[in-house]
């Protein structure tokens, strides 16, 4: 199997399979981690997701046999594969109403780096390494690099990422504001886990507006981002969650979301 699934208490635990490829995507996988992602938005007593690769790496990016055998497909081709292969996974990643925190166990490279990008928590193992590769065998960043890193290290710092190549240490990560925390190689995947079960005890509806609004946030003015906001809370003032909050508040005791 390509892609892994293991739910452990309220957390979906995806794990890309293809260990020999440092879990390189291909049509298969990508199609398996899809499912993966659409099944936990489905089942409600799934709270939170984290994402992994088996053995050394996170993800190596796109499989280099499977580019190869399409260089020398016409344009519109290559757009195709992007936009009907990968691209659902990566928008299946950053729609999903739950958390998602990627759990970067060693190498993201290229549009492996990408998907953890798009993952809304990043946290690392000491020997986890990133690099936006792309440009080291000519191409563009295809999986929305160039979208997304420049949100997260500014424009000066994203550009020189991307035109080097050049890699990064988990640590460098993290001072970059990449990656949210950093473990010891053999506490990471737990730690992600640990995290990801902490936030799945947090209210569901709002944390999923709250990730919605913060998004929104990104290309709203501010004028409009308070039009929706006020929306939203005037949804999530009305759940059940709410009710318990504000009687746990006053009762003096944790919530039970």
């Amino acid at each position: 199997m390509t892609v892994l699934f293991e739910l452990r208490g309220a957390v979906g635990l995806i794990t890309l399979n293809r260990p020999d490829k440092m879990n390189a995507f291909n049509k298969p996988l990508l199609a398996a981690w899809r499912e993966a992602l659409e099944k936990c938005e489905r089942d409600p007593a799934i709270r939170t997701v984290v994402i992994t690769g088996a053995g050394k790496a996170f993800c190596s990016g796109g499989d280099i046999d499977e580019m190869a055998a399409r260089i020398d497909a016409p344009a519109d081709e290559q757009k195709a594969y992007l936009w009907d292969n990968v691209y659902p996974v990566a928008r299946a990643i950053r729609d999903l109403s739950k958390p998602v925190i990627a759990a970067v166990n060693g190498a993201a490279t290229g549009a492996g780096m990408d998907m953890a990008l798009w993952c809304d928590l990043r946290v690392a193992a000491e020997s986890a390494r990133f690099a936006e590769t792309y440009v080291k065998i000519g191409l563009v960043p295809g999986d929305g690099g160039a979208y997304l890193l420049p949100k997260l290290v500014g424009i000066g710092k994203a550009l020189e990422l991307l035109w080097t190549g050049a890699p990064l240490t988990a640590q460098q990560a993290l001072e970059l504001g990449i990656v949210n925390k950093v473990f010891p190689d053999a506490e990471m995947l737990e730690a992600a886990v640990a995290f990801a079960a902490k936030l799945a005890q947090g209210p569901a509806m709002a944390m999923g507006l709250i990730k919605r609004a913060a998004y929104q946030s990104l290309i709203l003015d501010h004028r409009t981002h308070l039009d929706l906001i006020s929306s939203h809370f005037g949804t999530v003032a009305q759940s059940a969650e709410h009710r318990e909050g504000v009687n746990a508040f006053l009762e003096k005791r944790a919530p039970k979301f």
